[in-house]
């Protein structure tokens, strides 16, 4: 008899009507095919471990989602990744993997986690170009050494500067923040230098 968790019960049943089957159909595949399967709930939604993550489930207010931990280990580039989950949105039973896919894709994540094999880490940093308005890039040009130091600032360096000016609620309050940021920038100095730890 399989071990399941009283709070993946509730979840099932606090599921709409739709999303009930689904969610149950999900979670005896699972354990059909991972008997040591271990129930919990994180990040809200029910999750089936087995020597770490192995797989969750989640419904929303117009469909499911079967999330395996380790997809692109699993499925490669085909592993889809929008409704939170690789088969996207589930909306029926029909739309999900026959079982013997299912239970091909949990053997092959349960192997993963034997081996210990980890999901492979890809951390996108997205950098977007930083766009100086014309009055601070007039004034900047003005003093060599802050236009020097203003282009060798990082890009969130520069933000602080831009976001302090866009700040300004009146043109003279913004005029002010300009002149003494054109003199902390040519001295090299940070838009917060005052916090910075020496």
């Amino acid at each position: 008899m399989p071990t399941t968790d009283p709070r993946v019960d509730a979840y099932i049943e606090q599921a709409a009507p739709f999303a009930q089957p689904i969610l149950r159909h999900l979670r005896a595949v699972v354990h059909d095919t991972c008997p040591e399967v271990e129930e919990t709930m994180k990040w809200s939604f029910p999750h089936f471990m087995y020597q770490g993550m192995l797989c969750s489930t989640a419904a929303f207010k117009a469909h499911c989602a079967l999330n395996f931990w380790k997809a692109e280990l699993l499925m490669g580039d085909a592993a889809q990744r929008d409704a939170m989950g690789q088969f996207g949105r589930i909306t029926t039973l029909d739309e999900l993997p026959p079982v013997p896919q299912l239970q091909a894709y949990l053997r092959q994540a349960m192997q993963l986690n034997q081996d210990g094999v980890a999901q492979p880490r890809v951390r996108t940093r997205v950098t977007t170009a930083v766009t100086v308005p014309d009055d601070l890039q007039a004034a900047l040009a003005l003093v060599p050494a802050a236009q020097q130091h203003f282009s060798e600032f990082t890009p969130g360096k520069q933000r602080e500067y831009i976001a302090w000016l866009d700040e300004a609620k009146t043109e003279a309050t913004r005029a002010r923040r300009r002149e003494q940021a054109v003199e902390w920038i040519a001295e090299g100095k940070a838009r917060n230098w005052k916090y910075e730890k020496c």
